[in-house]
């Protein structure tokens, strides 16, 4: 399994840097990077030019489409008959639940992600240029890459997915921990138009004590990994949904609503 850092980029930055090929070369491979420069992680600290902004223009997709799909397929199978199986989230009204489960779907995604240690690499998204088609004699109308370079996610985004898959492995989160974890997610009171919001944000709270009373048992009283572990739980805040979304379904799933998908599969779930 691959290390992450807590600075994870590229082996190399390619803002401001010089051609020393053909003018030719350079356009036939404008925006289309040799297969050196496809991501891998170090294990060591790598920080790119001062001011650099490579992490949020370069786009990414996944290395191994076929195999991390079906996987990401199946943790969300499991995150949504998790979700079932919780007798304080079926005693919500049927709209609550629907509104939590579509605002709070993917940090539940990404901890079912790290609870079944599902690691994942990406290459860069790129899309050959009209004039490398042309001259080597691709077809021009064609848009699969450059669709898919369009609606690739960041690699700012991914480095977010990453880096706290790592933080909570490195701490070897227990089954029982991430059900807590899980739990604390679900229940946001802050998501709008619930009709209980009071109600959730207790739910909350009870998962938060439930785990810290775990914590605390198991760890002979010590504080610091409940307050570590919720640390970390709330990185999950800036992760981007769409950027999930893009990442591990549209490669399966074409362009696909999510919120009408997972309506669909709570109401198979719940009848």
């Amino acid at each position: 399994m691959a290390c992450v850092s807590q600075s994870v980029s590229f082996d190399k930055c390619h803002c401001g840097q010089r051609s020393q090929s053909s003018i030719l070369y350079s356009i036939l491979n404008k925006d289309h990077p040799s297969e050196s420069s496809l991501c891998h992680y170090r294990h060591h600290h790598h920080s790119s030019a001062p001011g650099c902004s490579c992490e949020f223009r370069r786009k990414v997709v996944l290395k191994t489409p076929e195999l991390t799909c079906r996987r990401a397929s199946e943790v969300l199978l499991k995150t949504l008959n998790f979700i079932k199986n919780l007798p304080s989230f079926c005693q919500l009204p049927e709209g609550d639940q629907v509104l939590l489960v579509q605002n709070c779907w993917a940090p539940l995604f990404v901890l079912g992600l790290a609870q079944e240690r599902v690691d994942f690499e990406v290459g860069e998204a790129v899309a050959p240029s009209l004039l490398r088609k042309i001259l080597l004699n691709q077809k021009v109308i064609d848009g699969q890459n450059s669709e898919t370079a369009l609606n690739a996610t960041s690699l700012a985004e991914v480095q977010k997915v990453k880096i706290f898959l790592m933080k909570l492995w490195n701490m070897d989160v227990s089954n029982k921990e991430y059900a807590y974890l899980k739990g604390i997610t679900l229940f946001n009171p802050d998501v709008p138009s619930l009709r209980m919001p009071q109600y959730i944000l207790a739910l909350q709270h009870e998962a938060q004590h439930t785990l810290n009373e775990f914590i605390t048992m198991v760890n002979n009283g010590d504080q610091a990994r409940f307050a570590q572990i919720l640390l970390i739980l709330s990185t999950l805040r800036t992760v981007s949904t769409t950027s999930i979304t893009e990442l591990f379904f549209r490669p399966v799933l074409g362009k696909v609503n999510m919120n009408e998908l997972l309506l669909e599969m709570l109401c198979v779930k719940l009848n």
